[in-house]
């Protein structure tokens, strides 16, 4: 497994859960309880065309900074540039990272980026990012279907065959972090088990905690 981010915790957002709350706002309270440097935001808005995507960006990438979180933005490079993100999300649609980290060192940048993966064979494509994003690691409703998920065992295997460091994502909640570690991922990714929760602050810092040195 490569050298892991500094990073254990990647909280992506997800809008449709605010209840109307701006997102920036919701990003700042959830990383208050939260320290610096252990948590980083993916900026997963996907419905967003990019004139609206990037002024929002611009709002999150502030409430990050202030938290002292790196902020990824999903797919757009055009975005994550614009708005002076720290990194760049890439989907197993989008670019292969070869090429996006091509493109981003010919515009003078030099962003981190995470790869989307389900497989063996999607963790060799995503061999020249950053970090992989593993999933669905446990069941999700509404996402997975019933026996897709890939376990701890196979988290476990594909981990320590990976050449970059993994983070689990799909169904991970505090009580499952620390297991995820255990089986070798070098983080956790977590949607609902943050933005569905009573108290989002207080259910990052539990997945932070729960992601410790293992």
């Amino acid at each position: 497994m490569g050298t892991a981010p500094g990073f254990r915790v990647l909280l992506v957002t997800d809008r449709s859960r605010l209840g109307g709350r701006p997102l920036d706002a919701a990003v700042a309270a959830a990383l208050a309880g939260a320290p610096p440097g252990s948590v980083a935001v993916q900026l997963r808005e996907r419905d967003l065309p990019p004139r609206e995507l990037l002024p929002l960006a611009r709002d999150v990438g502030a409430a990050c900074r202030g938290a002292g979180a790196p902020l990824f933005v999903n797919d757009r490079l055009d975005v994550a540039l614009g708005a002076g993100a720290d990194g760049l999300h890439l989907g197993e649609g989008s670019l292969p990272p070869t090429e996006a980290r091509r493109l981003v060192r010919r515009h003078g940048f030099d962003l981190l980026l995470s790869a989307a993966c389900h497989d063996a064979a999607g963790l060799a494509r995503a061999g020249a990012a950053d970090l992989a994003l593993l999933a669905p690691v446990f069941p999700t409703p509404g996402k997975a279907a019933p026996g897709e998920e890939l376990g701890l065992a196979l988290l476990a295997e594909l981990a320590r065959g990976a050449a970059l460091p993994v983070f689990a994502l799909g169904g991970v909640d505090p009580d499952r972090a620390r297991a995820c570690r255990e089986a070798g991922a070098a983080g956790v990714a977590a949607i609902s088990a943050v933005w569905g929760a009573p108290d989002p602050a207080e259910a990052l810092a539990a997945l932070v905690k729960e992601t410790g040195t293992v």
